[in-house]
């Protein structure tokens, strides 16, 4: 019979949530950045400060095309609502924010 005994653990779970609307483009830009940008706590001082300039560098950089991504999708499902006869809709939707 064989036997093996192990142990195992799990890291943070980190839970963010909002009411009733999605997360904005600078949320997902930030979660982006910090999978891309990790710095280390060790770090000399002017390695961190490169390294967060770098950070901040980074993150506008991503949410600058979320943003445009966004922009680009609702231009696309105006257009469809339009072309399908549902001006009433799609005047509706453009005025989201």
């Amino acid at each position: 019979m064989i036997k093996v005994d192990t142990v195992g653990e799990i890291g943070g779970v980190r839970v963010d949530t909002q009411e009733f609307q999605g997360h904005p483009p600078e949320y997902w830009a930030q979660r982006c950045t910090e999978k891309i940008c990790g710095i280390s706590d060790s770090a000399a001082p002017h390695i961190r400060q490169q390294a967060e300039a770098f950070r901040v560098a980074i993150y506008n950089t991503i949410l600058y095309y979320i943003q445009q991504s966004i922009n680009s999708e609702r231009c696309t499902i105006f257009n469809v609502l339009t072309q399908q006869g549902h001006e009433d809709l799609a005047k509706i939707f453009r005025e989201l924010k």
